[in-house]
């Protein structure tokens, strides 16, 4: 038996986001953009699957604008609206805990003159609202902050930060719910944001799709130029079986069936966990179930995610984009040194079972007995 708990950094491709993309590859091959049947066929179905995505987020179609996945998503909001407004201010705000495809952009934007302020969190990474609403100014164009914590689970109080952002300033509010779409049940009018990222293959649909919420007489410019299509906001001709996936993988979808079969399956997990000497768990009471961030401090993560894996058990030490690097997330939470060199992401899906779980406690057992804490 192998037991895959790295559901955070991808999923696999469930059967219906598989049949619906062989029915994509075979029958609907032609460019929405042509004139002819074949075209026509293809733009219908595109717009089913827009009104799909949207749907799930209280959207309407001609909101949504698909990309090539969350990374995308988040450069064409954070970029886009900050050069659209750069004339009204350059003051914005984000998270010092959030995925490197907002962090660096906004890296980015400060080093071309950009105000930047990162909002601190607590030990588990939740940002604090009073100091949200002490930064924002009429001076503020831009704010991103992200559903959930894609190395914590933190779920971070958007819609109370959404109210706030009306009541302070005007400034573009931009949500990163891509750990968050398909787990939790998302609404862009609750949230009050202007902007809103999600991911395929978060959700067991293939790579290469995603979408991005812009409420209609929100400003982007874009970065690129093309043909005109998805609003000129991501121009080029649309992956159609990989959007067909994505469609297939909403479809699918049982956010809240799901959530509570998750909740009990994380509960009786850390319950485990915690009989166990030595283990620290780094995710809040009230964390996304979907995520379980745990540390062994003495024993490196690299030592163990090796021991793990010759064992048939995936896991991963922080965010899959970070390449072994030390967690900028767990650094600006608060964590020491020993605890970030040794903590593991265990992230389930709505396919994970007790087994799965099971076998990472057995194996985390075995690996402290063979692995010479430091």
């Amino acid at each position: 038996m192998e037991a895959y708990l790295d559901n955070s950094a991808t999923t696999f491709v469930c059967n219906e986001a598989a049949d619906e993309m062989l029915n994509a590859v075979k029958n609907l091959w032609g460019n929405p953009s042509s004139l002819h049947q074949k075209g026509l066929d293809a733009e219908i179905y595109l717009e089913k699957a827009r009104a799909a995505v949207a749907k799930k987020i209280g959207a309407s179609k001609d909101e949504i604008v698909f990309t090539s996945g969350g990374t995308q998503s988040n450069n064409i909001a954070v970029f886009g609206a900050c050069n659209a407004l750069k004339k009204r201010g350059n003051k914005i705000i984000t998270t010092s805990v959030e995925h490197p495809s907002v962090s660096k952009a906004f890296d980015r934007l400060e080093a071309e003159g950009f105000q930047v302020i990162r909002l601190e969190t607590d030990r588990f990474g939740l940002i604090s609202l009073s100091q949200l609403e002490k930064e924002l100014d009429s001076n503020t164009v831009f704010v991103s902050i992200m559903a959930v914590n894609n190395e914590l689970g933190t779920i971070e109080p958007i819609e109370e930060a959404g109210k706030l952002i009306r009541q302070k300033s005007s400034a573009v509010f931009h949500v990163d719910a891509v750990q968050a779409f398909g787990k939790l049940s998302l609404n862009v009018s609750k949230i009050g944001c202007d902007l809103l990222s999600v991911s395929s293959h978060k959700i067991h649909g293939p790579k290469g799709a995603g979408a991005l919420f812009v409420k209609k007489q929100t400003k982007l410019v874009s970065s690129v130029v093309g043909g005109g299509q998805e609003r000129d906001i991501r121009p080029g001709t649309e992956p159609m079986p990989a959007i067909a996936g994505f469609f297939g993988a909403v479809n699918a979808l049982e956010t809240e069936k799901s959530l509570e079969k998750v909740r009990k399956l994380r509960d009786e997990f850390v319950s485990s966990l915690e009989e166990i000497d030595g283990v620290v768990i780094n995710s809040g009471k009230n964390a996304l179930p979907y995520i379980v961030n745990l540390s062994l401090p003495g024993y490196p993560s690299e030592a163990v995610l090796n021991f793990l894996s010759d064992n048939e058990v995936y896991v991963s030490s922080g965010s899959a984009c970070a390449k072994g690097h030390k967690s900028p997330v767990l650094t600006a939470a608060g964590l020491d040194s020993a605890l970030i060199n040794s903590s593991l992401r265990v992230s389930l899906s709505r396919y994970s079972e007790k087994e799965e779980l099971d076998l990472f406690i057995n194996s985390i057992k075995a690996a402290m007995k063979i692995i010479r804490k430091k």
